[in-house]
């Protein structure tokens, strides 16, 4: 006989399941849904009626897909504080957008991966775009290199122990490549994890001197070369600095 407990938990898990699915896509149907969380369309509907029960989800009459609806929102301006990073920072983002030209990004570890928290695109025509919300790994980029050059010793263990950690030559690569940033105060990525493109981040302290997240400035790999990226590397490092001077 199963447990009711592991059925309500298994139910909350899979209604979560469903909503992760519109990280990435603005409005769903049952049966992309369905393909999405690899469950057949009955348990979904279900599950999706629940979920139009409580306003987590509305659909829309004309397309039948279903898209987030305001009780998300309503969530969400909960976490919009004025000490959650992602909001205090966001007017100093600009500011060194408008500066160094290049798209701006706030990254928080997660477990083993990194989370873009914040974005702020660059204006000019040809431009790297980030995405709020994605999930990257941590063992590649200038953001992962500094979460983890500059996160406790626990942290470290952690990723040379999961499968995820680069094995053999890239290693040893990525150890040197933290030290390197441990020794700079600033890190930096061309097209690591992807094509033409190129980053420089440094690390972000609270006043506890607790680090909070990576700033980092992405852009086209022919624009944002190595020789610019150490040339704007003092003017994004002191960025981090004040920000970090706003966080408790």
């Amino acid at each position: 006989m199963v447990d009711d407990n592991k059925l309500t938990v298994r139910a909350v898990e899979r209604a979560l399941d469903i909503l992760l699915c519109f990280t990435d896509a603005s409005d769903l149907s049952l049966t992309e849904i369905s393909g999405r969380v690899g469950l057949h369309k009955s348990t979904v509907h279900r599950l999706i009626a629940s979920l139009e029960s409580k306003g987590f989800l509305v659909r829309h009459a004309e397309t039948d897909k279903f898209r987030l609806g305001l009780r998300i929102w309503e969530l969400a301006a909960g976490m919009s504080q004025t000490d959650d990073p992602a909001v205090l920072l966001l007017p100093e983002m600009e500011r060194l957008r408008d500066i160094v030209g290049e798209t701006v990004s706030l990254y928080v570890r997660d477990g083993l991966e990194r989370i873009r928290i914040q974005a702020v695109q660059s204006n000019q025509a040809i431009r790297r775009v980030a995405r709020v919300g994605v999930r990257l790994p941590l063992y590649v980029g200038a953001s992962s290199k500094i979460l983890v050059a500059f996160a406790d010793p626990e942290t470290l263990e952690e990723l040379k122990n999961s499968e995820d950690w680069p094995n053999g030559p890239e290693r040893e690569r990525f150890l040197e490549q933290i030290r390197e940033a441990r020794r700079l105060g600033y890190a930096t990525s061309i097209e690591e994890r992807e094509e033409g493109a190129a980053a420089i981040a440094a690390p972000i302290f609270n006043r506890s001197h607790k680090l909070v997240a990576a700033l980092a400035v992405s852009g086209p790999a022919n624009r944002l070369t190595m020789e610019q990226m150490k040339q704007d590397a003092p003017i994004i490092v002191e960025a981090a600095n004040r920000m970090g001077k706003m966080i408790r």
